[in-house]
């Protein structure tokens, strides 16, 4: 899992954006990067917890194969919040044009 983290929150945290002619508010961004950074950690966090939860089921199988059906896990929906709230500050910087 580790291979494909891109960001850590100290790199998401220290990111600099360059102004450009129409320019942005840098205090809405830095507020909704702080978002971002919040969900991030939490994901880390289940992930950590859900890694260890699934070792400990594995030792403790003892031969029962019993299978039971797959919850959607929580983090999809905090998912498509961070997907969805990239998606508002997008149009937000770069207008509307692009959304489209």
């Amino acid at each position: 899992m580790a291979e494909r983290v891109q960001l850590t929150t100290k790199e998401i945290l220290e990111k600099d954006f360059k102004t450009a002619i129409r320019g942005y508010n840098q205090e809405e961004v830095d507020q909704f990067l702080d978002i971002v950074i919040q969900d991030y950690e939490a994901l880390q966090g289940e992930i950590e917890r859900l890694t260890q939860e699934n070792q400990r089921l594995k030792s403790g199988q003892n031969g029962n194969t019993r299978v039971r059906q797959p919850q959607q896990p929580a983090t999809a929906n905090v998912n498509y919040d961070v997907l969805k709230r990239l998606s508002n500050l997008e149009k937000a910087v770069f207008g509307k044009k692009y959304a489209d």
